[in-house]
């Protein structure tokens, strides 16, 4: 999706180096807004800004919501005519992007850092200075079907290790159960991360790094297993092929399934057969030490707040996050926290021994935070080079164009635009 984003030189002209006037000079009010949190989680906000203006007299936060397609435009218009939220919910590229537009602030002075997990904070982290609050995040478990593990010879209590061993593991099972084993992202704004998590890095000083003889040979092995009809074709190389994926485990068709905790819930109510054949483990962190599936949602403050206001607004963005207000949210949305002490609660770290995949799933993503990251494409039109980059690999891994060739093409594409 391309962001809604206004040039930063429009919004100097329409007034954002005018400060945010306080609504009352002896009670200011901090306006917050969330991101599609509403209606499905209106009682946990209006309790948690009602206690805490209870106990903050001096101050009043009141919260507004807004759709995930709308807030960028409401926030970009809000900065430009002097009058921002105090805090804004952002995903991870969207405060990546307002960052090098200079429309968010630094929060070094009044964040406490240490109650986050350290993935996090690296999340928010922009040229050594934090960014933003973190609140809610993902990371994946691999879930797979055992029986389906034991038909192909497999042992299910032996889950693949590695990348390359879950695509190992994909071809042993289409070869000896004709069933799809896998179903890796390859789409638009998803190719970049995988391969990043990999160790592979997509660009690097300023020009595109994705032609070299490693990234060469990892799409051969990804072209390998497509051959091999190990990996599910449905929406294979579409921004997002989660749901005809979980579609596809849930009917049998699909070996393995590498998506966060709540897939298991999902699996649970809607393939209860499968389910009692599932198994859940940890997903392959892969050479750069990093889980796969962190999408965290955060806080920022934008450039024009007034200042005066910031210490306030930091004692709330520090409420909103603390461990006990991200465990209550985690409870209720199936989500993990970033807050150390939170994702250190039983909730997460003591799993009954009869407890089935969906509970044990949130154990093991939850083991995982220190080293989730979101991991997607930091340059200018993000979109449309990651189109190109994700085309090249789907002609590639499809044979209809020599794998080098189809990297050299997407390259010299990038290298026009970077």
């Amino acid at each position: 999706m391309k962001l809604k984003t206004l040039s930063l030189s429009l919004l100097i002209a329409a007034g954002l180096a005018a400060p945010l006037a306080a609504h009352a000079a002896d009670k200011p009010v901090l306006e917050v807004w969330t991101m599609s949190l509403s209606p499905k989680f209106d009682g946990y906000f209006k309790e948690l800004v009602s206690k805490y203006n209870a106990q903050h007299p001096n101050v009043e936060v009141k919260w507004t919501d807004y759709p995930w397609d709308v807030i960028q435009a409401k926030f970009t218009a809000a900065v430009g005519a002097g009058k921002p939220p105090a805090l804004v919910n952002l995903n991870v590229p969207w405060a990546y992007d307002y960052q090098q537009e200079s429309l968010i602030q630094p929060l070094d002075s009044v964040i406490d850092k240490n109650q986050y997990v350290a993935g996090a904070l690296k999340d928010v982290t922009f040229n050594g200075k934090v960014y933003a609050f973190p609140h809610y995040n993902g990371a994946n478990v691999i879930t797979y079907n055992a029986a389906l593990f034991k038909k192909a010879g497999l042992d299910p209590n032996l889950p693949p290790k590695s990348f390359d061993q879950e695509l190992q593991y994909a071809k042993i099972i289409k070869a000896k159960t004709g069933v799809a084993g896998f179903a890796p992202t390859l789409g638009p704004t998803k190719i970049e991360a995988l391969l990043m998590q990999n160790g592979l890095d997509v660009v690097k000083d300023g020009k595109p790094a994705f032609n070299s003889p490693a990234h060469v040979a990892f799409v051969k092995k990804l072209a390998d297993a497509y051959k091999a009809g190990a990996l599910l074709k449905d929406n294979l190389f579409s921004q997002d092929n989660f749901q005809v994926a979980m579609a596809a485990y849930n009917s049998g068709r699909l070996a393995m399934l590498e998506s966060t905790p709540t897939t298991l819930t999902r699996v649970r109510d809607e393939a209860p057969k499968v389910y009692r054949d599932t198994r859940v483990a940890a997903a392959p962190l892969g050479p750069t030490g990093i889980a796969a599936g962190g999408w965290m949602f955060n806080f920022a403050v934008a450039r024009n707040v007034d200042k005066a206001l910031l210490p306030e607004i930091g004692k709330f963005g520090n409420y909103l996050t603390n461990a006990d207000n991200q465990l209550a949210f985690a409870k209720l949305a199936g989500t993990l926290p970033t807050a150390r002490k939170a994702a250190q609660d039983p909730h997460f770290q003591k799993v009954a021994n009869n407890a089935g995949p969906a509970e044990r799933a949130v154990g093991i993503a939850a083991a995982n935070l220190d080293k989730t990251r979101t991991l997607f494409l930091s340059v200018k039109n993000a979109d449309t080079l990651s189109a190109k980059l994700s085309a090249a690999v789907e002609k590639a891994v499809t044979g209809r164009q020599d794998v080098k060739a189809a990297l050299d093409e997407a390259a010299a594409y990038w290298n026009g635009k970077l």
